[in-house]
């Protein structure tokens, strides 16, 4: 008989613990986007890019829930390219969403921002690199979990520089993502003290899976001599027929070649074996930056839920961007929100196709404060005043 009570105790608690148990709910808002036309369609993007390191992050907190008397409830709100972007956010946060995870171009990104529905609200950038959302169009209610282009060009930056790799050249795309990788490329060289030699508009629009092996060659022909090729192309468009068949052969690095990237398949070290491999059984692919981002954004959301033990958006933000916020992510040093633009800082792989040739910041670049703020704009260059004076 007292056993039998002891179990009906037991259930019961447990039922109560479920009861009471506090709900963070997360949306995750994707705008989906036509991508533009391009050379080679072998390498597809896949479905679930970012939404699927959404999900598994979710699973993984859920999991730390059970312990602390917390659950999370993840919606998806996915936008097709032609439908309205802001009507779905608007009736999603009508809905209650008031804690969002957030892929789609900056421009819907703002959009979402300025909604007087999303004052309160807090939304974390999984997804667009651009520098001003880090600078002149900051926003309060808006964190980041994607690199900006910055950190990843300032990554670049310090690997050329530690190789003393300084006669470069460039061949730069002209699609809005190859202009602002472009610029953040040539602010960083100017950063550590690097210039270009030579520099080439990519304008080609031949078949280069058949014309490669002799157009590419004439197209380089008269760059000068250089130590490294650098390429803009972030689509991965045309970059892929560069290499090996350029004038003189050289390394070649920057969208293609030797990538800077917030993660990739092939980062495995500090634990991170762990979550690609849990991401590799639930998707059937590599993880990729995307997916890591939101991943990330996921995970510091249930981490800000497990210490303020709170769902107010405020208070979650208010943790986030403070000296006590730290966060394990599988890149060897604790990630943590700049307090002064929402960035979050976090080590930028510079990976080949099959594996990691370092991890930056680099030793012997230092930094009064945090050498992750070695990579990007640092506080006191930002132009970011939405935070107000938090440096």
């Amino acid at each position: 008989m007292a056993f039998q009570w002891l179990i009906g105790a037991c259930a019961a608690l447990v039922l109560a613990t479920q009861t009471q148990a506090e709900v963070l709910r997360i949306d995750w808002i994707e705008r989906q986007v036509s991508p533009p036309p391009v050379l080679s369609n072998m390498a597809a993007i896949p479905s679930g890019l970012g939404l699927d390191g959404a999900r598994l992050a979710e699973r993984d907190i859920a999991t730390t829930g059970r312990f602390t008397g917390q659950s999370y409830d993840l919606h998806e709100t996915v936008v097709a390219p032609d439908a309205d972007f802001l009507k779905a956010a608007k009736s999603t946060l009508a809905e209650g969403a008031r804690v969002l995870v957030v892929k789609a171009p900056a421009p819907d990104l703002l959009a979402l921002a300025d909604l007087p529905e999303a004052q309160g609200a807090l939304i974390l950038d999984a997804y667009a690199q651009d520098d001003a959302l880090r600078g002149v169009d900051c926003r309060a209610n808006i964190l980041h979990t994607a690199p900006s282009y910055a950190m990843r060009t300032d990554a670049l930056a310090q690997f050329l520089l530690k190789k003393q790799w300084r006669k470069l050249v460039l061949i730069a795309g002209q699609l809005p993502e190859d202009l602002a990788f472009t610029a953040a490329l040539k602010r960083s060289l100017t950063k550590f003290g690097l210039n270009l030699a030579g520099e080439k508009t990519w304008d080609f629009d031949a078949n280069m899976r058949r014309a490669a092996a002799a157009e590419v060659p004439l197209f380089t022909q008269d760059l000068p001599a250089h130590d490294l090729l650098l390429v803009s192309d972030e689509p991965g468009d045309f970059a892929r027929y560069i290499a090996y068949n350029t004038w003189v052969a050289r390394p070649l690095a920057g969208s293609e070649g030797l990538k800077p990237v917030g993660w990739s398949g092939v980062v495995e070290q500090y634990g991170a074996a762990q979550l690609q491999n849990r991401f590799r059984e639930a998707e059937g692919r590599e993880m990729q930056q995307a997916d890591f981002a939101a991943w990330i954004a996921v995970a510091a959301l249930g981490e800000a839920f497990t210490r303020t033990q709170s769902t107010d958006p405020a208070k979650l933000r208010t943790y986030m961007l403070s000296d006590a916020f730290r966060l394990a992510g599988f890149l060897g040093r604790p990630l943590s929100f700049r307090n002064w633009n929402g960035q979050l800082r976090q080590p930028i792989a510079l990976v080949t196709e099959r594996a990691v040739a370092a991890l930056a910041p680099l030793e012997g670049f230092l930094h009064q404060i945090n050498e992750l703020d070695t990579l990007g704009v640092d506080a006191p260059e930002s132009p970011c005043t939405a935070f107000g004076d938090a440096r």
